[in-house]
Parts: structure tokens; C-alpha cells; sequence
């Protein structure tokens, strides 16, 4: 699916005293003015393939956390949404559903039903704000992108460093155990688990000064992540992505290893940007 385009709106600052349109003088009809660009056209584009359903949510978060469809405003049908952000409509639903979890939407019933922005009562845009204009999370927009970023770079670093390495007997062990750790793991236990995992791959990098780096990253996304809720359907997706990874590194493949990692990464940044920008 392509994403929709709409022409340029006419300039209104030209000479009111120019000479007519070509177009007119030669007499043929004078062309309709363009129409205003839709503003959801910005947000509401075909996500990746890879996270589909983390980058719907956060697709959604911003269409109503930027007033995109106003308090009260009915969002486009599911049809049309599920078009738009090229999902599946099973995905847009648990997506939505998300959303509604949060209280920022609700369904209605009846022919003029639909999904509607429910009104915000004061205060409750988003987490209280210091003095420097930083939410509860102590990081403003442009700081969160950059613990994003650097979290990308050490991790998927790690991941091609430990393909290459072809890890055997022990090391392969530990990565397989802390593997099927996560899959265990209850939901209350999930984020420790999963932070093991990955500590295991940037240990197992060879590289201590990337692994103590990656520690204190860890530290502060765990912090950032305790601020959001915990998705069942976010686990499941990151479960196949774990596995794939632990695959890619075991193989010795160290391409698919850091695109594994560099796919999984970018899902749970495009939580953190939704719920927390």
C-alpha cells in the first residue's frame, strides 16, 4: 500500500494584479483549488512489517495525544485505519484496545457508533513536568531519542559481535537458559528476565566496556519502561524475536543477528516514544 498524496495548496501570496491563469484566458475551465492536506496523512501511514502492532499503538497514541481527532471527535473507521497503517484489522483492534485501557478512547454502539477520543480532564495530557519542561521520567523528547538511539547501538553491536564470536559449550548454554528463561517467566518477572538476556549478549560480546555501558542504558530504559504498561501481545511478538536472535547468534550469522536485534529494538522505542513523548 502507497501512502496517499495530495497536491500542493495554491500559493495566496501572488500580485492580486497578475494577469489571469493561462489556462483561463485560453479558455478552458479554471482548475478547483487544492484541497488542505489531511492532517492524520502525517501519522496515520503503513507501519513496518516487522512491528506492526508496537508501531500501530504508537501511531494512535499520536493521533490523539496531538489532537489530531479532537476530544469527543469520532477516529476513522476500522476499515479505513486498518488501511491506512496497512494491518491486519485483528491488529488495529488490539491496538485500539490499548487505548482503551488507557482511557483515552471509547467505543460506541448504533449507526453513529465508532471508536471516540475521550475528553481529558485537566492535567491528565500526559506526566507532571519539572521546571526545564521534563516529564516524570526525567527526560524530555529529544533525551529519551537519544537513550534510544545509544541503547541501538551498543545492542545491536553486541549481537554481531557474539555471532562472530560462534559461541560454544558454556556460552552457548547461558544464552539458551536465559532464552528459555523468558519464556517462563510470569508477567510480573518478565522485564527482569528479559534484562538478563540481554545483559547476556552484551557480556558475551567480549567486549567488558560494552557490556558496562550497556548496564547502566539497561538501568535507565527499565526505569523508562516502568512508566507504561506491560502488553501481553508486546511479550508474545518480543518472545518470537528473542528466539530468533538467540538462532542468528548461535549460527554464527552475524547479518541476521543484528538485524534481529535492530527489528526488536525499534518495538519497544516506538512504545516508549508513544506513551511517554
Amino acid at each position: 500500500m502507497t501512502e496517499r498524496m495530495t497536491e500542493p495548496m495554491a500559493d495566496s501570496t501572488a500580485d492580486s494584479t497578475a494577469e489571469p491563469a493561462a489556462g483561463s484566458a485560453a479558455g478552458r475551465p479554471a482548475e478547483p483549488p487544492a484541497q488542505a492536506a489531511d492532517p492524520l496523512d502525517t501519522v496515520l501511514r503503513p507501519v513496518r512489517g516487522g512491528n506492526g502492532f508496537e508501531e500501530a499503538v504508537e501511531r494512535l497514541l499520536q493521533v490523539v495525544r496531538l489532537g489530531l481527532v479532537p476530544a469527543g471527535g469520532r477516529l476513522p473507521p476500522e476499515r479505513e485505519l486498518a488501511g491506512r497503517l496497512a494491518i491486519s484489522r485483528v491488529t488495529l483492534r488490539e491496538a485500539l484496545r490499548v487505548l482503551h485501557e488507557q482511557g483515552l478512547v471509547e467505543s460506541r454502539r448504533g449507526r453513529q457508533g465508532g471508536t471516540f477520543v475521550r475528553p481529558r480532564p485537566p492535567g491528565a495530557d500526559g506526566p507532571p513536568l519539572d521546571a526545564a519542561g521534563r516529564g516524570a521520567a526525567g527526560l524530555d523528547a529529544a533525551a529519551l531519542d537519544d537513550v534510544l538511539r545509544f541503547r541501538e547501538v551498543l545492542e545491536v553491536g553486541a549481537a554481531g559481535l557474539c555471532a562472530r564470536a560462534r559461541l560454544t559449550g558454556a556460552d552457548a548454554d547461558l544464552l539458551r537458559a536465559r532464552l528459555r528463561a523468558t519464556g517462563d517467566a510470569s508477567i510480573e518477572d518478565y522485564r527482569r528476565a528479559d534484562t538478563l538476556l540481554h545483559l547476556a549478549i552484551a557480556e558475551l560480546s567480549g567486549s567488558p566496556s560494552l557490556a558496562r555501558q550497556y548496564a547502566a542504558v539497561r538501568a535507565r530504559v527499565n526505569q523508562l519502561l516502568d512508566g507504561i504498561p506491560m502488553l501481553v501481545r508486546n511479550i508474545e511478538h518480543s518472545q518470537g524475536q528473542h528466539a530468533a536472535l538467540v538462532a542468528a547468534v548461535l549460527a554464527a550469522d552475524e547479518t541476521r543477528a543484528r538485524q534481529t536485534m535492530r527489528q526488536h529494538l525499534a518495538g519497544t522505542a516506538s512504545l516508549l516514544r508513544g506513551f511517554l513523548s
